[in-house]
């Protein structure tokens, strides 16, 4: 995976949003380039913060582009073609053990557990991770964080791949869905509004949320350079402060109100699939009530990294996580 990432720093990819509707404008002092990981609904209470105004009762413009991979959103940093990146801090481990001097730290969590749903080709509503052996999992990119927490999931319940199960790395995550859909493998994890569509066209069945196996981790978390935080420590206060009012919508309201306020930036995918979808995100508590980082939940993204034979050597937390500004949000009570 180190190499891999090594690699794709030396190209950006920046695919701008067009269903979000926000014309390019001139980066000004109130401008955040923002370039997020992919497009998903698991980052409801940024589309929230959006639909709802709240980044313009900050003062802020927000231009978004979609980075289509963690290592593409690095190297937006990097490079200076975005401000704020939203993607695992895995990408931040693995670029301060390539010893960068102003490496981007995180600055602010969004989602606490992994996102995706393990769907299987037969209904289990007690589903519990036995009776599965020799079965074939699709896992996506190896080295990705869905596959690496995949992989923890399945190891801690015994399953070790080529001896009582196939972990299959082939497929790359986004096409996984597809895949699926045609006959491949019997797991597959997708996330949503991927895991209801495949459910609501009879192809498969949602039989858990990976990340409540997993335990809670900082899965999708906003990071900046330093320099960055330093030349603008207001604009980041702003940025986060607008995000937790979006979720704390998200967590006060019901799952019909968002996906009507977030349809627009999901254009295609109808509001029946879009509300199953944030039901889902809401039953298994997947955002953060606080952009605060937990060294904890940080210590155990560090081990699904290490069984999956990805890190090599831990990093400090203090050294990735710089919880400055996200403690002067708080938290949502």
């Amino acid at each position: 995976m180190k190499r891999i990432f090594t690699a794709a720093l030396a190209v950006v990819v920046l695919l701008t949003i067009s269903v979000f509707g926000f014309a390019a404008c001139k980066t000004d002092g109130n401008t955040i380039r923002l370039n997020e990981v992919t497009h998903s609904l698991f980052y409801t209470p940024q589309y929230l913060a959006m639909a709802l105004g709240y980044f313009e009762d900050e003062g802020l413009n927000i231009e978004i582009t979609n980075g289509q991979g963690a290592n593409n959103v690095m190297t937006a940093l990097l490079t200076n073609e975005a401000d704020i990146g939203l993607m695992g801090c895995e990408a931040n481990i693995y670029v301060y053990l390539q010893g960068k001097k102003d490496y981007p730290r995180v600055i602010g969590q969004l989602t606490k557990r992994d996102g995706s749903f393990l769907v299987a080709r037969t209904e289990n509503r007690n589903f519990d991770y036995t009776g599965i052996e020799n079965k074939t999992v699709l896992m996506g990119r190896t080295g990705g964080m869905p596959a690496m927490i995949l992989q923890y999931v399945l190891n801690n319940k015994g399953y070790v791949n080529g001896e009582n199960i196939v972990m299959d790395y082939s497929i790359e995550f986004g096409a996984l869905g597809p895949a699926f859909t045609t006959g491949t493998g019997d797991f597959v994890p997708l996330f949503e509004p991927a895991a209801s569509q495949v459910v609501k066209d009879g192809k498969g069945y949602i039989v858990s949320a990976i990340g409540m196996d997993s335990g809670e981790i900082p899965y999708t978390c906003y990071t900046a350079t330093t320099e960055y935080m330093e030349k603008h420590p207001e604009n980041v206060e702003k940025f986060l402060r607008a995000v937790w009012k979006g979720t704390e919508y998200a967590m006060t309201h019901s799952a019909e109100e968002i996906a009507k306020l977030v349809e627009k930036y999901f254009v295609g995918t109808s509001l029946d699939l879009l509300t199953a979808a944030v039901k889902n995100y809401q039953t298994f508590d997947v955002w953060t009530t606080t952009p605060v980082t937990d060294k904890k939940a940080f210590e155990r993204i560090q081990d699904i990294m290490e069984n999956a034979g990805e890190l090599s050597e831990r990093v400090s937390y203090d050294v990735i996580v710089d919880n400055t500004v996200a403690e002067k949000i708080g938290a949502i009570n």
